[in-house]
């Protein structure tokens, strides 16, 4: 694991973005294409926004989305597929993207995604981490045995909380309560994790990450255990872990 401690949310998105674009890269010229996975959420607006300023042959590039509540139209002003769209996905020219797409059958939909992302290692996850330590909707307790790619999950309040305080909806009853999910297991297949978390709102999840052992009470605890797992703070969100 390497911890990277930026003065702010800006300089946190650049430098990860740039050691982001250096792995995609590497995939590139290896493979000749890169895969990699996106998370969403307003911890990482700086880096999308820097990452769009690398130099990259997107055209060689194919993303995977990580999660997508059930019940919500791609319409909706917190859809992650919206905001990927928005904010990334129309920005570029990529090889491929794969949203998880929630109308129609669920389970096919499931078992779609799950026959793309597993022909081919994944290069680089950009795996964020919630304020009840979720990685993407895998809230506590995670279900750390499934080898699945992708499942339904259930939305705890800590979780639903979070989507109201960062204004993605007016109040908890309008967030939806299920979400199809990427699993911990299939996340760890990542061949590099770049955690992007600023903010103070994080300090609390940041230091239950780093000081617990591997526990589904707090999902991300099990990065720790990936071989090339990249954290990026702020002051703000290591201010649990360091004197400021």
């Amino acid at each position: 694991m390497v911890i990277n401690i930026s003065k702010d949310a800006s300089e946190l998105g650049l430098r990860a973005a740039q050691f982001a674009a250096t792995k995609l890269c590497e995939a590139i010229k290896q493979n000749g294409e890169a895969r990699m996975v996106v998370s969403t959420g307003s911890s990482q607006f700086e880096t999308f926004q820097a990452l769009l300023k690398e130099k990259l042959e997107w055209e060689r590039v194919e993303i995977f989305h990580l999660d997508e509540y059930i019940g919500l139209p791609g319409t909706h002003s917190a859809s992650f597929r919206k905001y990927l769209y928005d904010r990334f996905i129309s920005h570029i020219k990529i090889k491929k993207f794969h949203s998880v797409d929630v109308e129609g059958d669920i389970d096919q939909i499931i078992r779609v995604l799950t026959k793309e992302i597993r022909k081919k290692p994944i290069d680089l996850g950009l795996i964020g981490i919630g304020v009840n330590g979720h990685i993407a909707f895998n809230d506590p307790p995670a279900d750390f045995d499934t080898n699945e790619a992708y499942i339904i999950v259930n939305l705890d309040d800590a979780c639903r909380l979070q989507q109201v305080n960062e204004g993605w909806f007016k109040s908890l009853e309008e967030v939806p309560s299920k979400a199809i999910s990427m699993t911990p297991w299939q996340i760890m297949q990542c061949k590099t994790i770049i955690s992007c978390v600023p903010h103070k709102v994080k300090a609390i999840s940041v230091r239950n990450t780093l000081l617990n052992k591997i526990t589904n009470i707090v999902p991300a605890t099990l990065l720790k255990q990936h071989n090339d797992f990249n954290l990026y703070l702020d002051i703000n969100s290591a201010s649990e872990i360091i004197p400021i």
